[in-house]
C-alpha cells in the first residue's frame, strides 16, 4: 500500500495506538510515526516494541510537522491535551482521536484548534480488555467498525482519514455525534457497566458467604465479565462524559430486568421462552453481520 501521511503523531500509547502503529508501519502507510506518553517506561516500551518511529517527551514535540495527530488520551485528558498542542499544529493538518464518546471530545478539542486545522473525530470499534503499549497488535481493526463524526460537512481530509481506516482493515461510516453517543450507549457503555457491576455483586456474596464464586465461575460469567477487566480511567471518563444517554439506557434496561424478574417469581415460563428466543436470534444476527463468531473464546486465539 502507498503512504496516506507522511508524519502521523499519536498522542498516548496504548492498546489502540500500539495497534495503529503496527499496522501503519508494516503496511506502510505512514512515511514517519511518532509517538508520546506521560509515562517515560511507556514510550521507552513502544519504541522497543516498534510501535513507532521516534518518541517525544511532549505532546508538543510530537505534533510538530505532523500531517495527522490522533489523540488516543482518556476522554477526560481531551482538553488538557488540546490545548497543549494547538499552537504546535502545521496549517492543513487534521488532528483526530480514538475516543468512545464524541459530543464532549468534540466540546473539548475544537476550541483548542486554530484556523486551518482539521478536525475529524474518530471511533473504531475494537479493542480488547488489555491496555498498555503491549497489548497492541496489527490485525486488531480488521473487519471492526470505525465511525468517523465530522464536525464540517464531507471535506478531503475526511476522505483522506477514512482511507487510513480502510487501509488498517476496518469498515468505514459517518454519523452524527450526538447519534453516536446514544448507539454506543446500547452497544458499549451499558454492557461495561453492568460486567463492572456483575463482578461487584460476586465478589460482595464471596466475602459475604466465604463462598467460592470467583474460583468456580462458569464459562457464561468469564465470557460475560470480560470486559471488566477494561482500563478503569478510560471507563470512569466514558461514563461521566455519556451520562445522559447511558443513564436512559439503564432505565430500560432496569425495566427489562424488573419484567424477567416479575415473570421468574410468577412461574411465566412462556414469558421467558419467548424473550430468550428473540434475544437469541438477534445475537445469531450479529455473528452473521461478522460483527462476532460463535467460536470459543470468541474466536480471538493467540491474540491479546
Amino acid at each position: 500500500m502507498s503512504v496516506i501521511y507522511h508524519r502521523v503523531a499519536l498522542i498516548g500509547l496504548g492498546l489502540i495506538a500500539g495497534s495503529m502503529g503496527l499496522r501503519m508501519k508494516r503496511d506502510g502507510l505512514a512515511g514517519e510515526i511518532v509517538g508520546t506518553a506521560r509515562s517515560a517506561e511507556t514510550r521507552a516500551t513502544a519504541l522497543d516494541l516498534g510501535l513507532c518511529d521516534r518518541v517525544t517527551e511532549t505532546a508538543a514535540q510530537a505534533v510538530r510537522d505532523a500531517d495527522l495527530v490522533v489523540l488516543c488520551v482518556p476522554v477526560g485528558a481531551m482538553a488538557e491535551v488540546a490545548a497543549d498542542i494547538g499552537p504546535h499544529l502545521k496549517p492543513g493538518a487534521t488532528v483526530s482521536d480514538v475516543g468512545s464518546v464524541k459530543r464532549a471530545v468534540i466540546e473539548a478539542v475544537a476550541p483548542h484548534l486554530p484556523p486551518g486545522v482539521h478536525f475529524v473525530p474518530a471511533h473504531p470499534l475494537a479493542g480488547t480488555e488489555h491496555s498498555g503499549p503491549t497489548s497492541g497488535f496489527a490485525e486488531l481493526f480488521d473487519n471492526r467498525w470505525c465511525l468517523l463524526t465530522p464536525v464540517n460537512e464531507a471535506s478531503d481530509a475526511t476522505d483522506r482519514l477514512a482511507r487510513l481506516w480502510r487501509a488498517m482493515g476496518s469498515n468505514v461510516d459517518t454519523m452524527e455525534p450526538d447519534h453516536h453517543d446514544r448507539v454506543l450507549a446500547v452497544t458499549s457503555h451499558a454492557p461495561h457497566l453492568i460486567a463492572y457491576t456483575m463482578v461487584g455483586v460476586a465478589d460482595d456474596l464471596r466475602r459475604v458467604t466465604d463462598s467460592e464464586v470467583i474460583k468456580y465461575s462458569a464459562a457464561g460469567f468469564r465470557d460475560f465479565t470480560r470486559i471488566a477487566a477494561s482500563d478503569p480511567v478510560m471507563w470512569r471518563d466514558v461514563f461521566l462524559n455519556n451520562k445522559d444517554a447511558t443513564l436512559e439506557i439503564l432505565g430500560r434496561f432496569t425495566e427489562e430486568l424488573f419484567a424477567l424478574q416479575r415473570a421468574i417469581r410468577k412461574g411465566d415460563g412462556d414469558h421467558l421462552h419467548d424473550y430468550f428466543t428473540r434475544t437469541r436470534a438477534i445475537r445469531r444476527g450479529i455473528i452473521e453481520a461478522g460483527q462476532d463468531t460463535d467460536k470459543a473464546n470468541f474466536g480471538r486465539g493467540d491474540a491479546p
